[in-house]
């Protein structure tokens, strides 16, 4: 189970450019494709202190931050570099790293009263500079770990808060239950991670629905290239159109849907309905996504029932069970978040 930001249909475009300034590129993409990601899955321990013979809990969680480097090796986790009570260092990639744990952790904590990504408190890891010009960030299953780029193709990923916030929500799924990477499960786990990473982003900037751009990984691209980010939740399909890494092929709606058994059946590309649903969703509603939006997707994803092999129908009407649950059968919240999932041809209009 290897996730990643950057999709491999796009490294494999790179890969293939024969042009010869982009000759760095193509090397660092193939290296990436075969790059290890070794999968880690976290086991949660509880931790408890016994002060005065009394249980002591924390009322006010505050993160617990690890940065390391590779030193363009491929050896985790390298040489840590900053904790949680140090000061910024001269690295700027390691202070971004550092400070996009913190505001995934505050967004999580302020916004669901969720401590860490494993709602225990699990420290937060990461490693910076893994590889030479490796094209990705990616979330292991302990720890975050991101590559500089190539500085053709792709730039360094630790100045983006969607892609720090999206590969640690991985982690949200999988301490709530997991979800399959493979066909439609597998795109709802990309697309869980890309609307979280996007409600971080707004969180943290104080947006409201109609003033964020719903971009996931703005200025992962290089200066050159013709995109302004890997993903639009907005518009599925827009977000770069390059004679390098081709046409944005994410679809708005089913009846676009891209049947592959490339990218385990597609999971970044036919994430892109359920993330327009969820835009569509947030911005009927309007205001701050993360409030009445993100929280039917959080308790969908975070409940426990879900089954691992969900598919884009299963969770749409979880979906709509939370939302009947928290605001009411005939409420706005309901009639959103059913329009927006027949919207994208998830769920039929059986209104009459």
């Amino acid at each position: 189970m290897h996730y990643g930001i950057v999709p491999p249909f796009l490294l494999d475009r790179v890969a293939q450019a024969d042009q010869p300034h982009l000759a760095r590129a193509a090397r660092a993409a193939r290296r990436t494709l075969v790059a290890p990601r070794e999968y880690r899955p976290h086991r949660a321990q509880l931790e408890l202190s016994v002060e005065d013979g009394e249980l002591v809990a924390r009322a006010e969680p505050s993160p617990d931050r690890t940065i390391t480097d590779a030193q363009g090796t491929e050896n985790l986790p390298g040489t840590t570099v900053r904790t949680e009570e140090q000061p910024p260092v001269g690295d700027t990639t390691v202070n971004e790293a550092f400070d996009g744990l913190g505001e995934t952790f505050e967004f999580y904590w302020e916004a669901y009263q969720r401590d860490s990504i494993d709602g225990r408190g699990l420290p937060l890891e990461a490693t910076v500079h893994y590889g030479h010009d490796y094209d990705n960030a990616f979330w292991n299953g302990e720890r975050m770990v991101f590559g500089d780029g190539d500085g053709d193709v792709f730039a360094g990923f630790t100045g983006s808060i969607t892609v720090i916030a999206h590969e640690l929500t991985h982690g949200v799924t999988e301490a709530s239950g997991g979800l399959d990477y493979q066909g439609q499960s597998g795109a709802l786990n990309e697309s869980i991670s890309d609307v979280f990473g996007a409600l971080t982003e707004q969180f943290t900037e104080g947006q409201s629905a109609d003033q964020a751009s719903w971009l996931i990984g703005a200025g992962v691209l290089a200066p050159g290239i013709h995109g302004v980010a890997l993903r639009s939740m907005k518009a599925p399909g827009t977000a770069y159109d390059d004679p390098v890494l081709g046409k944005d092929p994410q679809p708005a709606t089913m009846a676009d849907y891209v049947q592959t058994t490339d990218d385990n059946g597609g999971v970044h590309i036919n994430s892109g309905i359920p993330n327009h649903a969820f835009y569509l969703f947030a911005t009927a509603l309007g205001g701050k996504a993360w409030e009445r939006a993100g929280l039917v997707w959080y308790k969908t994803v975070t409940a426990g029932t879900l089954p691992t092999s969900a598919d884009f129908t299963t969770f749409a009407n979880a979906t709509l069970t939370v939302a009947h649950a928290e605001y009411g059968e005939t409420s706005e919240e309901a009639a959103a978040v059913r329009t927006a999932w027949t919207s994208v041809g998830v769920l039929k209009d059986d209104r009459p």
